[in-house]
């Protein structure tokens, strides 16, 4: 799709460590044979000024967990070490006991 294609024209460009313009895009694009309407390159090098594409691409995947967020709440609205640790210790998965007895599966 034209999206995609204008996504890795960026991408390459920054990686280059080229500033990334809707020319460049464009000549990007129809150096690799790709047809996209006029405003996709505008709109994708408008997108990228001004922010840090390297700390967007390392970012990816790496969102906090629940237990992660839930102590700078804490932390926020005033609480101690101790709500946190509650927290931190009420997320943590319990193990069943087993229970004696000769239970199996086809008995």
């Amino acid at each position: 799709s034209s999206e995609l294609a204008c996504v890795y024209a960026a991408l390459a460009l920054h990686d280059d460590g080229v500033e990334i313009t809707a020319e460049k895009i464009s000549s990007m694009l129809s150096a690799a044979g790709v047809t996209v309407e006029p405003y996709w390159p505008s709109l994708f090098a408008k997108l990228c000024v001004g922010k840090d594409l390297g700390a967007m691409i390392s970012s990816i995947g790496a969102a906090p967990s629940a237990g992660a967020a839930a102590a700078p709440v804490a932390a926020a609205a005033g609480g101690g070490a101790a709500p946190v640790a509650a927290a931190a210790k009420a997320a943590e998965p319990e193990e069943e006991e087993e229970e004696a007895g000769d239970f199996g599966l086809f008995d």
